[in-house]
């Protein structure tokens, strides 16, 4: 007479962690919680995260991995993750871009010898930097469709002489690449398609 077979335990631990993972999934929590409140705890929550992960790598590292315009890289990362202008490609070309038409016109008006002191107020150096590397980054974006709002401050940062060495103009990079990869596992976890380089959604202006 054949034996029976022992029925095999469930595997409690593995469909626990399933189930709390699905759980963290923006799907699930979007139709079991208020829409608003979710995408507000989603950009709180990650918002901090990034930025205090780069903040104590700049403390450590006594460098500038912090500055102004990863704030609103930061936001559009993940409030509108699925947008054109929230992707890898468009993150990171378009601070290059910012970088190097900004060092272009802090060099074009002559501010390359002087360090930054805003005490003397703005003069017309400064206001040609200025004036120049937010046309040639906004153009550039516009021509080479990387449009990506926050590095208009980029260039502005770096025109104006605040971060304006190369080296810096590096680690400026370096930060958005870092936090570009911070976003793509947050949001693929999150249960989002977020792109590995180039959204297939089109912004207004790109078509």
């Amino acid at each position: 007479m054949p034996q029976r077979s022992k029925p095999r335990p469930p595997r409690v631990g593995s469909e626990n962690v399933s189930t709390a993972l699905a759980h963290l999934r923006l799907s699930w929590l979007l139709n079991h919680f208020p829409p608003l409140l979710i995408w507000t705890l989603y950009v709180f929550v990650n918002g901090f995260v990034t930025i205090a992960l780069l903040a104590l790598l700049a403390v450590v590292s006594e460098t500038a991995f912090v500055f102004p315009s990863l704030g609103p890289t930061a936001y559009l990362f993940f409030f509108s993750p699925m947008g054109q202008s929230s992707s890898p490609r468009n993150a990171i070309l378009g601070h290059a871009i910012g970088l190097a038409c900004g060092y272009g016109a802090f060099w074009a008006a002559g501010l390359e010898h002087g360090a930054p002191n805003f005490h003397d107020g703005v003069y017309w150096p400064r206001i040609l930097s200025a004036a120049l590397s937010l046309a040639f980054t906004g153009a550039f974006m516009v021509l080479l469709r990387v449009n990506h709002p926050p590095a208009g401050a980029t260039t502005l940062i770096v025109a104006l002489g605040i971060l304006s060495t190369p080296y810096l103009l590096v680690v400026i990079e370096v930060a958005v690449v870092l936090l570009t990869v911070q976003a793509f596992v947050i949001n693929r976890m999150a249960g989002l398609p977020y792109p590995l380089w180039q959204s297939a959604k089109v912004d207004e202006g790109e078509s």
